[in-house]
């Protein structure tokens, strides 16, 4: 299982939220009317035990685009579902709060939260004010462990661009258990506006993974197993100012650890 959340923050979700399972690195093309997400994924070790959880480390990205050359829509929501051999391991494992990030660029917000880092990543954006030329925007990502919600974990992403203007983002991000089929995870993140909501996300990546002891036990933040051979992962992305919806199930391989 692979939590790959893609923003800037949005694409900082989607790159570091995705969870996804990989026997090794893979790319992937979706079209939904003008719209193309080109994303890639990778996990390691590759080779897992079948039946006992063991500790992974995940990393993936996306880029968005459209085939007649104009800025993407403005990516509004996205739900992913995960596959349900796997685990996230918090036991011991620092906390972080919206509270400590507001308000904070990049490195304070690692000072204030730095045990609590459970990936990292860096995203793109563009803003296109009416009558002005295109803005790049980016920003280094980076995702906390976060509170508890009742029996689920969190993770809170945070990004901080200085152009247009100094801005934080703060995205909470529930990982909610579910019991359907082959999914376990489900993901639904709402995007913030970026730039007063004239910010495209464009592309993101992260690297998510962490391990410590705890009262003298090893923990691993993502763990995983090869149970049935493969892994699957579903997603649902919405868009502003258009009806499209854009949807994908992937079926990725893994190799059983002898």
């Amino acid at each position: 299982m692979k939590l790959k959340i893609f923003a800037l923050v949005a694409v900082a979700a989607l790159g570091a939220l995705a969870v996804v399972g990989t026997a090794s690195a893979i790319k992937i093309r979706v079209r939904a009317g003008d719209i193309i997400l080109d994303a890639h994924g990778d996990f390691f070790p590759k080779a897992l035990p079948k039946f006992k959880n063991a500790p992974i480390i995940t990393e993936g990205g996306g880029k968005l685009s459209t085939v007649s050359g104009n800025l993407p829509p403005i990516l509004d929501t996205f739900m992913l579902e995960f596959d349900k051999h796997g685990a996230v391991d918090t036991t011991g494992l620092p906390v972080c709060t919206q509270a400590k990030l507001v308000a904070t660029d990049v490195p304070a917000a690692r000072r204030a939260c730095g045990p609590a880092t459970v990936g990292t990543g860096f995203g793109k954006a563009i803003v296109k004010f009416p009558e002005q030329g295109p803005i790049p925007a980016s920003s280094p990502i980076t995702i906390f462990n976060g509170p508890k919600q009742g029996r689920n974990d969190t993770i809170i992403a945070h990004a901080h661009l200085d152009v247009p203007a100094p801005t934080t983002f703060i995205v909470p991000i529930v990982i909610e258990k579910i019991n359907k089929g082959v999914y376990g995870y489900r993901v639904l993140v709402k995007i913030p506006k970026i730039a007063g909501g004239f910010g495209h996300p464009i592309s993101g990546r992260a690297r998510v993974g962490k391990k410590w002891v705890f009262k003298g036990k090893k923990h691993s933040y993502i763990n995983a197993r090869c149970e049935t051979g493969h892994f699957q992962v579903r997603g649902e992305f919405s868009f502003k100012e258009t009806d499209e919806l854009m949807k994908a199930s992937f079926v990725f391989p893994c190799k059983v650890r002898k």
